[in-house]
């Protein structure tokens, strides 16, 4: 069995998986397990950055909290008593403040348009995007590189996380946005502890996976790779490699303010604890142990630290001490795995094949296929010395 055949069965068999698994969990754990497939669509947003740019970003969660808190400020004014002014408002009030969105409290006229859910879905997707977009412009156009681009994009998501905190009046603070309305589409509404919601979230990480992936191994993926490998070479070959970054960069934010807004849907919340410090390493976390250059890798590592983390958590000897266990985690995987889950299943399935295909290759005279990231910077360097 070749390695594209093992892959094929295996996406097939972890959808197959994902969209059973509410046929036998009860509602708490249907909630639970959608909240780790929300997970697993920060992991592919991290393994589209990371496993194929090479883009190591630490400020993931400010991009996810962002999204969170679009679409909880449309789920708040969904609430009839927070209509026509939220709560959280009427309580930091100012004097003889008109009671109405434009007026009650310095920037409270920002909330105005998210009185439509629709335009706090639009805004969960496109703002994340916008921020990333600036972000990335600042970085990349500087040829920002390594260690840097992760403690500039941490140090954002920092900042990020201070301003909703000091901004009371406007994003309920330390407290956030809770007692949501339920998500209501076309007079539907979506449950967070019944299949629905569940159905929802497993569908959008499906097709997140099925397009990450047609876009990544397209000629986009491989040119992301040769600039994972050697950025300079990449840039001699006429490849607009910042704009690459960026590219997939703001691709990356969109997923993850995806992510972030079903986080809200399942969970009924959005605090400044989604863009922590602590979360962002997790998300990165979650995708090396499953593989950061595999997608599918990436959703496992999710699902599976998450799970664990659940269990811990209800243990009271190992509740106070998973933080510590999740840093030694990743450091074993950086060190003795550097190709996560996925990479011990490519190793597992090529090893009994590679020697057959080695074997007929020196009987044929032929070798093996280089890598398609190879083929592409060779024959570009062999068009330009000709």
């Amino acid at each position: 069995m070749t390695y594209r055949t093992a892959s094929i069965i295996a996406y097939i068999a972890f959808f197959a998986v994902v969209l059973a698994l509410p046929l036998v969990l009860n509602s708490f754990w249907t909630n639970r397990v959608a909240i780790y497939l929300v997970y697993s669509i920060c992991a592919i947003g991290i393994s589209m950055s990371w496993g194929y740019a090479g883009i190591l970003s630490l400020g993931q969660g400010l991009f996810f909290g962002m999204g969170a808190y679009m679409l909880a400020m449309s789920l708040t004014l969904a609430v009839p008593e927070n209509n026509p002014v939220p709560q959280l408002m009427l309580l930091n009030m100012e004097p003889n403040a008109v009671r109405d969105l434009c007026c009650v409290t310095t920037g409270s006229f920002l909330w105005i348009p998210f009185r439509s859910v629709a335009v706090g879905m639009f805004a969960g997707i496109v703002v994340p995007c916008i921020l990333a977009a600036g972000i990335g412009y600042v970085m990349f156009k500087r040829r920002t590189t390594g260690v840097y681009v992760s403690i500039i994009t941490l140090a954002f998501a920092l900042i990020g996380q201070l301003l909703i905190i000091n901004n009371q009046p406007l994003t309920g603070g330390f407290n956030g946005l809770a007692n949501l309305a339920l998500l209501e589409i076309g007079g539907f509404e979506f449950d967070p502890y019944g299949p629905s919601v569940y159905y929802a979230v497993a569908l959008t990480l499906i097709a997140v996976i099925l397009l990450a992936r047609y876009m990544l191994t397209g000629r986009i993926g491989q040119v992301l790779k040769a600039i994972r490998e050697d950025e300079a070479r990449a840039r001699y070959l006429g490849y607009d490699v910042e704009n690459y970054k960026l590219f997939i960069f703001c691709v990356s934010a969109g997923v993850a303010g995806l992510a972030g807004m079903l986080f809200t849907v399942t969970s009924e919340f959005a605090t400044p604890s989604l863009m922590a410090t602590s979360l962002s390493i997790s998300m990165v976390i979650w995708a090396a142990t499953g593989g950061r250059a595999s997608l599918l890798g990436a959703c496992i590592g999710a699902l599976i630290v998450n799970f664990v983390g659940s269990l811990a958590s209800e243990s009271a000897t190992f509740q106070p001490v998973w933080p510590i266990i999740l840093g030694l985690l990743f450091v074993v995987v950086v060190l003795f795995m550097p190709n996560g889950i996925a990479g011990i299943f490519k190793a597992f399935i090529d090893r009994p094949g590679k020697a057959e295909r080695l074997g007929g290759a020196k009987l044929s005279g032929k070798t093996e296929r280089p890598d398609k990231a190879d083929l592409l910077v060779k024959s570009e360097l062999s068009a330009r010395e000709a």
